[in-house]
């Protein structure tokens, strides 16, 4: 082709009329948690847009640029949502209006996402229910003991629009960890002097800082993470669980100085010590010892999670990891995050996704948590009260001998010496252990 006829040919290729629309909604998500609906349009490619609300009838219009509604009908479900009906109308002959009928006032926020592993462009449309309407009234709090109970804070990963890892064969971490989360919670539910809170109840997201608020608002005495690893290679298995790194407490305690004037929190909680009045010297030593003395809590329940875990999955370190993760950060809580196992594995994906699984993870990590807390109750619970009156079960865990296992490596794991095990258990030196058998783990 001569220059002359590719120059022809660009040309005219430059004078043909644009496709009048660059992208296409491919379906839409609600999403529904206690005060917010979330709707998530699944858009083909990068978008602009805008949002205005209307009364009499109450709805939001949404204006989304160079943009086709989508091919097939898209319903979700809004029975619990102030959204009453989603209509799609064309604007201009070229932009896709949204038209949310609304049941209620509601305030709304959107914004645009990149594409991820999961997903691609998705805009994002946030409505915030009326606080007047959902605000109960101040009640006084009836005081039932003087002695509280412990309160844990228990957060499943992930949630809504992120699913999380997805796991072998099918199926998503956000799902795995709910249940398990749940399950935790009845367990602490049902043992005098605790109090399990859920931080997210149902499939919704909650951002990374706003799941230790809810602790810290809830005055939680420990935070738990619940997660399922992934990995590309699948022959990667073994549960963690991990506590906040010293890098990770010393940037959380720089960003806690920087912010402490135009902050409420409390060190300590409720009826803690305020950062507001304090100079930058004074401040600066009361986070470090506090941020000291909660990571060495959140080692030593995080150990005993890990040990009892160890008893029914391989363990993918032996010791507690630390990490900078977000949700660690609470300065006065001592927080871990618990990786049940990897859900990319084959054998452990397929046990993950089972409740029996569940229900035992869940066992295995209360038994932890409640170990620690008889060991080490707060001042003030019911727990502290019922350890000094001599009226708490101190009875002995027990352990089920698998394949493989060795006496060593059981004393080891529970973090006690050959000898008390032996004495606990009636063994002599010259006695085999088997599997099935029980043996008793001395306090």
């Amino acid at each position: 082709m001569s220059s002359r006829i590719r120059k022809f040919f660009f040309a005219a290729l430059l004078l043909l009329p644009l496709p009048l629309f660059a992208a296409q909604v491919d379906d839409v998500r609600v999403w529904r948690s206690p005060d917010k609906t979330r709707l998530v349009f699944d858009v083909s490619s990068e978008v602009a847009h805008s949002q205005f609300f209307l009364d009499n009838p109450r709805r939001l219009v949404l204006d989304i640029r160079g943009t086709r509604k989508p091919k097939s009908s898209v319903n979700p479900r809004l029975g619990s949502t102030p959204i009453s009906k989603i209509r799609y109308g064309v604007r201009n002959k070229k932009d896709l209006r949204i038209v949310l009928d609304l049941r209620n006032k509601v305030t709304s926020k959107s914004f645009l996402l990149k594409p991820n592993a999961t997903y691609g462009y998705r805009l994002v449309v946030d409505l915030f229910d009326d606080p007047t309407k959902t605000a109960e009234p101040v009640k006084e709090p009836i005081k039932i003991s003087s002695k509280r109970d412990i309160v844990v804070a228990i957060d499943a990963g992930h949630g809504g629009e992120d699913p999380g890892a997805l796991a072998y064969g099918g199926g998503h971490e956000k799902v795995v960890t709910l249940n398990i989360s749940k399950d935790l919670a009845a367990l602490l539910n049902q043992e005098p002097g605790f109090k399990p809170v859920l931080v997210r109840t149902g499939d919704y997201y909650i951002p990374l800082r706003e799941r230790a608020a809810i602790a810290r608002k809830a005055g939680a005495d420990l935070f738990i993470s619940i997660h399922a690893d992934a990995f590309t290679d699948p022959r990667a298995n073994g549960a963690s669980v991990y506590a906040l790194s010293r890098g990770g407490a010393t940037s959380e305690t720089a960003r806690w100085l920087a912010h402490r004037a135009n902050s409420s929190d409390l060190i300590g909680g409720e009826g803690g010590i305020s950062l507001s009045d304090k100079d930058d010297i004074l401040a600066g030593v009361l986070l470090d010892l506090s941020m000291t003395s909660t990571l060495s809590s959140s080692l030593e329940v995080g150990d005993r999670v890990l040990k009892n875990i160890g008893t029914i999955n391989r363990l993918h370190k032996e010791q507690v990891e630390q990490a900078a993760f977000v949700v660690l950060k609470s300065p006065d809580i001592p927080s871990i995050l618990v990786e049940t196992g990897f859900i990319s594995n084959p054998k452990e994906g397929r046990k993950l996704k089972t409740r029996s699984h569940q229900r035992a993870m869940a066992r295995q990590i209360y038994k932890g948590v409640k170990g620690y807390f008889v060991k080490k109750p707060p001042p003030g619970t019911l727990i502290s009260r019922l350890k000094a009156e001599g009226k708490i079960d101190t009875r002995p865990d027990q352990y089920v001998i698998q394949a493989g296992d060795t006496l060593s490596e059981i004393a080891n794991r529970f973090d006690i010496s050959l000898s008390s095990l032996k004495t606990a258990n009636n063994l002599s030196r010259s006695d085999r252990i088997r599997t099935g058998q029980m043996l008793v783990i001395p306090n």
